[in-house]
């Protein structure tokens, strides 16, 4: 097929691959071999600023590799085998490092678990994957005993977040961590083992399992912002091919020599492939941090580990650039960031670059690709609002949301993304007729995106299908409303949503906004700005003014969740009256 967007591949960018099959636990054993005493994790607990002390650990390849086989003899040992589900319920930390990487190494497959699910998401996931094994943080102890019973989870891990630490360190976090709400002091029995006690028990000599490459390796839920979450099945191929088009991407990274600030979670299959598996494969440094809230505690550890690479979602961006201490941070050892999972404003992009000195670019993917497909070049040619061009060896069209025929890129016809390539899922976990809708019989993957596209095969996201809101007839799509807002000098964030009228039967278009410094905007400014460059029926009828948005633990607005509670309102006041 066509490939306009090939000449503006940046200069060492090929537009094909060479895959050589490769399980993703022998990418950190041959790092290993290469770079022995390069550190692997760089694990920043807490910086106490005042005194500039990292409280942490760090461990180097051979240290990691040498756990891992530990920590896959234990799987082992306690009747892990290949195929098994294991969750891992883990913040980012060396544990969620060597739990991952030993979970493959015997050939079971991993479930990624968000620690801020609720007791009942928990056991959907855990129930839906069949896992029997889970690794958990003591933190979240309560949740997965409340629903346990109703789970096929016979084997529990324990970890503490100071379980790789140094002795001192272990006493500093644990006192500190005993005092507050959600600690709980897990008792080991006959079903429930201790982390750091499994790494001291076994040897690290692990069974040969003869795992292959198209064996399935993760299970990666989606987000469930529309629907019952599903898994996502990633083969060790898929994820491979994807961290390898994402090397490509950036031809730059100077193998054994970059650091990559980990921030965006481990369990999300971005920061998974971007912060985690790639950093191995160019036998990086991690620099592991489990929460990177407030945005400022990220900015003091890129100044003082010097960070070079800093993968993440706009919200992280969007606080570094607004807040009011960002100048007193030296961040410019960073060189490149990829922004995924939302929209990210060009003035931001801009606003970081100024800041910083690095380039930060917009990309995209979802679960169902491992999840990379398009990004825009690094140092090449970036647009304003566009996700960018597909990655090296992905294919890319769209069709007509009614008749499914292919659409041109050139006209400005907006219709459904649709993607090919060696990073796309073998399909969603015991859900056949899901995966018939959603792949077809020749590969292409159907993203639920709405999205147009330039004559140069520069793509841009319009809106998700199931978004879409009916005003008056007409279909609105949230992201050009929300464009527009953005251009309001005092709309900090916004989100767009539909809300179902109980009486007109089509939607009213509200928007959510955080301010900037000082008054908030009111309807009627929001409504006089929009008519300059929307039709009527595009306006906002309502505008809230909210001190922050719902979002994901990695930055995506929960547009869904605004609209359950409009619902919950409507229905706690009977029918609301027609604007």
């Amino acid at each position: 097929m066509e490939k306009p967007w090939l000449r503006f591949y940046e200069p060492g960018i090929p537009a094909r691959l060479d895959y050589p099959p490769m399980l993703l636990d022998r990418i950190l054993t041959e790092t290993a071999q290469t770079y022995p005493s390069n550190i692997a994790s760089n694990f920043v607990l807490r910086y106490l600023a005042r005194d500039r002390i990292t409280v942490g650990g760090k461990h180097t390849y051979q240290e990691l590799n040498e756990l891992v086989n530990r920590f896959a003899t234990a799987l082992y040992q306690l009747g892990v085998r290949k195929g098994d589900r294991v969750a891992v319920m883990l913040p980012n930390s060396p544990q969620f490092a060597i739990a991952f990487f030993a979970a493959v190494r015997i050939g079971a497959v991993v479930v990624n678990v968000n620690p801020t699910y609720t007791s009942r998401e928990l056991q959907h996931q855990l129930v839906d994957s069949g896992a029997e094994t889970i690794i958990i943080l003591n933190l979240f102890w309560r949740r997965l005993r409340e629903v346990q019973p109703n789970t096929p989870v016979k084997r529990v891990i324990v970890s503490y977040i100071y379980d790789t630490l140094s002795w001192h360190f272990r006493l500093l976090v644990r006192f500190s961590q005993q005092r507050e709400a959600d600690w709980v002091e897990v008792r080991p029995e006959h079903d429930i083992f201790y982390f750091d006690h499994l790494l001291k028990k076994y040897d690290p000599t692990p069974p040969l399992v003869p795992v292959q490459p198209e064996d399935i390796a993760l299970l990666q839920y989606t987000g469930g912002t529309t629907g019952t979450p599903k898994g996502a099945m990633l083969s060790h191929n898929n994820i491979n091919a994807n961290v390898r088009q994402v090397q490509a991407w950036y031809p730059k990274a100077r193998p054994g020599a970059e650091k990559i600030m980990s921030a965006i979670p481990f369990f999300h299959v971005y920061g998974m492939t971007t912060c985690l598996i790639y950093t191995v494969m160019i036998g990086g440094e991690m620099v592991i941090v489990p929460n990177p809230r407030p945005i400022e505690n990220v900015m003091r550890i890129i100044e003082h580990e010097r960070c070079t690479l800093f993968p993440g979602v706009p919200a992280m961006y969007i606080g570094v650039v607004n807040h009011p201490n960002v100048k007193k941070y030296d961040m410019s050892s960073i060189d490149a960031c990829i922004s995924g999972s939302a929209p990210l404003p060009m003035e931001i992009q801009e606003r970081f670059g100024k800041l910083t000195g690095g380039r930060l670019v917009e990309g995209y993917g979802l679960s169902e690709a491992s999840p990379v497909t398009h990004a825009n070049p690094v140092h090449g040619e970036r647009r304003s609002g566009s996700i960018g061009i597909p990655l090296p060896d992905v294919e890319a069209r769209l069709i007509d949301l009614e008749t499914g025929a292919d659409l041109p890129f050139d006209n400005g016809q907006t219709g459904e993304l649709l993607v090919r390539g060696p990073q796309v899922m073998q399909g969603y976990w015991q859900r056949d007729e899901e995966t018939a809708r959603t792949i077809s019989e020749d590969g292409w993957l159907h993203t639920g995106d709405i999205c147009r596209a330039d004559k140069d095969g520069y793509f841009y996201i319009v809106d998700r299908k199931k978004d879409v809101m009916i005003v008056g007839g007409f279909k609105v799509l949230p992201r050009e409303v929300e464009e527009v807002l953005y251009m309001h000098p005092k709309v900090r964030e916004v989100v767009v949503a539909g809300i179902p009228h109980p009486t007109r039967g089509d939607d009213t278009v509200k928007a959510y906004i955080v301010p900037q410094d000082g008054s908030p905007p009111t309807r009627d400014e929001i409504r006089d700005f929009c008519r300059q460059y929307l039709a009527p029926y595009k306006l906002p009828r309502e505008v809230e003014i909210r001190e922050e948005l719902p979002k994901t633990v990695v930055g995506k607005v929960l547009r869904r969740e605004l609209i359950a509670e409009e619902l919950e309102r409507q229905k706690a006041a009977g029918e609301r009256p027609a604007d």
